[in-house]
């Protein structure tokens, strides 16, 4: 039997952990004790996504292992821990660990980069970043949390600049251990509007056309700036974003084959695997045993 359209994700989408998802506002920001959650869940965060946040983890006792989709980052205290939004990410803490989440809204994000390219790096991809102790991250984020917790004029001002400072100090890490990026020019900014549309649409056949008449711009265009940014093409980013979908159901869902196939807006399973077998050299069931140990650790 076929499934409707709108079958829910593999992967829980939380707003904050454990909370039902909603829109951030436009300037949303989140500062919490790391252990308001993980202690209860006994020091356990399953795998979940948030859409539209991102998370920065200041961890200043303890350590223990982020597991970001299929990759797994060991980390010790003191560390930053960066997560982008809509990255399926859990955590494994020691006991008390202890340390300070900061969460924030894409959008928020967006509009800090305006006023400083470089930030978006910050949030390119997960990362477990060793720092000094003590160190400008940890200072920042202690003024900040100052700041959020009084009520005094120009609190609003304030908070933002100890964002700024924090968001400057943690990509300043960031460079310490990678090559420093290029500010997003054009053709980088039509890339990533282009990977936002393929969030949205990629459960469901959707021609590149679409895409490009979404965007405002022609589909030789389109091609272009995948190729200059991405090194590839727009087709092969929509494949790449059904596979990793594929590949979260296959792990951490009971879903039959055929099942994920018609949730991902495949009509025919046998064309599921093909394509699946195409893209990571072994079919899904293949996939899902060869992994079956991953798998039932996170459940």
């Amino acid at each position: 039997m076929r499934l409707d359209s709108v079958q829910p994700p593999a992967v829980p989408h939380f707003f904050l952990y454990g909370e039902a998802p909603r829109d951030a506002d436009d300037r949303f920001l989140h500062l919490e004790a790391l252990d308001d959650r993980s202690r209860p869940n006994r020091w356990t965060i399953r795998p979940h996504v948030h859409s539209g946040l991102h998370q920065l983890l200041l961890i200043a006792e303890g350590g223990g292992e982020m597991r970001a989709e299929a990759e797994r980052h060991a980390f010790t205290a003191p560390c930053l821990l960066a997560v982008p939004a809509g990255t399926a990410h859990g955590f494994r803490f020691a006991d008390g660990t202890a340390g300070t989440v900061l969460t924030l809204s894409a959008r928020y994000l967006r509009d800090l980069c305006g006023r400083e390219p470089a930030l978006a790096a910050l949030f390119s991809g997960p990362a477990a970043l060793p720092l000094p102790e003590p160190g400008p991250v940890e200072e920042a984020v202690a003024e900040l949390a100052r700041e959020i917790a009084w009520a005094a004029p120009g609190r609003r001002g304030a908070i933002e600049a100890h964002l700024m400072l924090l968001l400057v100090a943690s990509l300043r890490r960031l460079a310490a251990t990678r090559e420093p990026a290029s500010p997003p020019g054009p053709q980088a900014l039509l890339t990533a509007r282009f990977r936002e549309l393929v969030e949205a649409h990629h459960r469901r056949e959707r021609p590149l056309g679409a895409y490009a008449d979404d965007l405002g711009v022609t589909e030789a265009r389109l091609r272009s700036a995948c190729r200059a940014v991405a090194g590839t093409s727009p087709g092969q980013i929509i494949r790449e974003r059904r596979l990793l979908e594929a590949k979260r159901s296959l792990l951490y869902s009971d879903l039959g084959i055929a099942e994920i196939a018609y949730s991902l807006g495949f009509s025919d399973p046998a064309y599921f695997s093909r394509f699946f077998a195409k893209g990571t050299g072994e079919c899904p069931r293949a996939f899902r045993d060869r992994r079956g140990a991953d798998r039932g650790e996170a459940r």
